[in-house]
């Protein structure tokens, strides 16, 4: 099964692209098969991660950045693939 898990935060008031190379920077306790990092408008960061896994197995996480850094707690969700669905 893949499980992808995404990491969303939203940056401080001009400090998009600090956060942007922090999360750039954080390594992962293990290689997940693909990792992908994006920005949006309203400096916001996200990272998704796939892993070969099942939906309850315990993944490594990005941490929490500093609160200064950040305007709210990061958001977290964690989805499973989904097989022939027809699309």
């Amino acid at each position: 099964m893949t499980v992808a898990l995404m990491w969303e935060a939203r940056a401080a008031a001009g400090r998009g692209e600090e956060l942007l190379a922090w999360v750039r920077e954080q390594p992962l306790a293990a290689e997940p098969l693909r990792r992908e990092t994006f920005r949006a408008p309203q400096d916001r960061v996200l990272v998704i991660t796939w892993w070969d896994a099942s939906y309850d197995a315990e993944l490594p996480e990005l941490p929490e950045p500093t609160s200064e850094l950040v305007t709210r707690a990061v958001h977290r969700w964690r989805f499973e693939a989904v097989a022939g669905d027809g699309s």
